[in-house]
């Protein structure tokens, strides 16, 4: 079994290959890596990018269409000589199983080697168990694996886990009585995993394993130092360092949910208190609201707007004071805001902590671009997804001082 605490990313400024025959796996890595990162590229780009020979290329493309992992385009024609012919991912070159284990809800998805989901399955509760975990893990896994070809079912490389480190310690946060969670104290929830799907499990935090969707399937326009923010029951976060995910000697990098914040009365508080999930749902339900709606789906939210726009302005505000507090530390190039919220919401609070910032006092300090991130609620169970496929198939820049 496989236990990794940091998701890879894939940022390949100054990364060549080699020409030496002992390396072979490392260049395929390369080759793969870059093709991800760039989309399809002819053989030629690719030799230039890499910095190996066009024969040594040659070698690596043929291995690995022979193994299904790329495929050639139609020649593109325009140019002065022979038509470039573009290489690309196989689409159906392997699957990756993903499954985020939340504070009210569990997701499960599997993906392709592009990263598109093409199966999911979802539910919701009052709080997790593992018991409930593992009979909603093997009833998914094999609801989807009967729908899949046998051809799909060899394909499948490794399955992904993304959830809070220690979650048993967060029972009172989530107002359940301590003994409920105690069952995860002893709970190897990667082995009893690895039993219900039969390949290699990998185990990541959940707000980290986010931040390594960002660097694995995001946008290519990313900087590389950035602080990653997903709003979910409670606010979680990832570093990335010069396009690495940045987790520390424990696996706790970025874990920005206890920074202390001031809130709206000017009394201190922690930023988990004052800009999660968790805070809306208090405020439906003292709306008399639908709050179990806010877990479902986020694209079927019932929240009036008067409540969602208080939380919006609570939010940032909690946001920029964060922000602030952690450009004193590392001058990020910019920061990223994603999270369990429909589209809309999230460019709202994206705009609204920009706002929020302006009026900040930043002396001293550089102010980065705040962006929303490019993957969506999905992102947790994407990043866990992305740990298998980062470990078989792209290169190790895994961080780890």
């Amino acid at each position: 079994m496989h236990r990794v605490e940091t998701a890879e990313s894939y940022q390949l400024s100054g990364v060549k290959g080699s020409n030496q025959s002992g390396i072979r796996a490392h260049n395929e890595r390369l080759l793969l890596t870059i093709l991800r990162q760039g989309g399809p590229m002819a053989k030629a780009d690719i030799a230039r990018s890499t910095g190996l020979s066009a024969q040594t290329v040659s070698n690596i493309m043929r291995s690995l269409e022979d193994d299904g992992l790329i495929v050639k385009g139609e020649p593109q024609r325009g140019r002065v000589g022979q038509p470039s012919i573009p290489i690309s991912l196989a689409e159906d070159g392997a699957f990756f199983w993903g499954m985020k284990i939340g504070r009210r809800s569990t997701e499960l998805v599997l993906i392709n080697f592009l990263g598109k989901v093409i199966a999911s399955a979802h539910r919701t509760y009052r709080y997790p168990t593992p018991e409930d975990t593992v009979q909603f893990a093997r009833k998914s896994v094999t609801r989807i694996v009967n729908t899949l070809t046998s051809v799909q079912r060899e394909k499948i490389a490794g399955f992904g886990i993304a959830m809070p480190f220690q979650i048993w310690r967060w029972a009172r946060e989530i107002n359940v009585a301590p003994e409920t969670m105690s069952a995860w104290r002893t709970f190897d929830v990667a082995e009893a995993l690895e039993d219900i799907c039969g390949c290699p499990v990998f185990l990541e935090n959940d707000a980290s394993a986010a931040c390594g969707a960002e660097l694995v399937f995001g946008d290519a326009t990313l900087p590389r130092d950035f602080l990653y923010f997903y709003v979910g029951y409670f606010i979680g976060g990832g570093v990335s360092l010069g396009g690495r995910l940045f987790t520390g000697p424990t696996g706790n990098a970025g874990a920005i949910g206890p920074m202390p914040v001031m809130d709206q009365a000017g009394q201190p508080t922690q930023l988990l208190e004052a800009a999660s999930l968790s805070c809306l749902e208090r405020e439906v339900q003292a709306a008399h609201g639908d709050s179990e709606s806010l877990w479902a789906s986020t694209e079927s939210w019932n929240v009036p707007e008067d409540v969602l726009r208080d939380w919006v302005n609570t939010t940032a505000n909690g946001l920029s004071q964060a922000i602030v507090s952690a450009l004193s530390i590392i001058d990020f190039e910019a920061i990223l805001i994603d999270g369990w919220m429909p589209v809309s919401l999230r460019a709202s609070l994206v705009a609204a902590t920009r706002d929020k910032l302006e009026t900040a006092n930043m002396t001293g300090l550089n102010k980065p671009q705040i962006r929303e991130g490019s993957i969506g609620p999905d992102a947790r169970a994407l990043g866990a997804a992305s740990l298998p496929l980062s470990h078989r198939f792209l290169l190790d820049s895994r961080a780890s001082v």
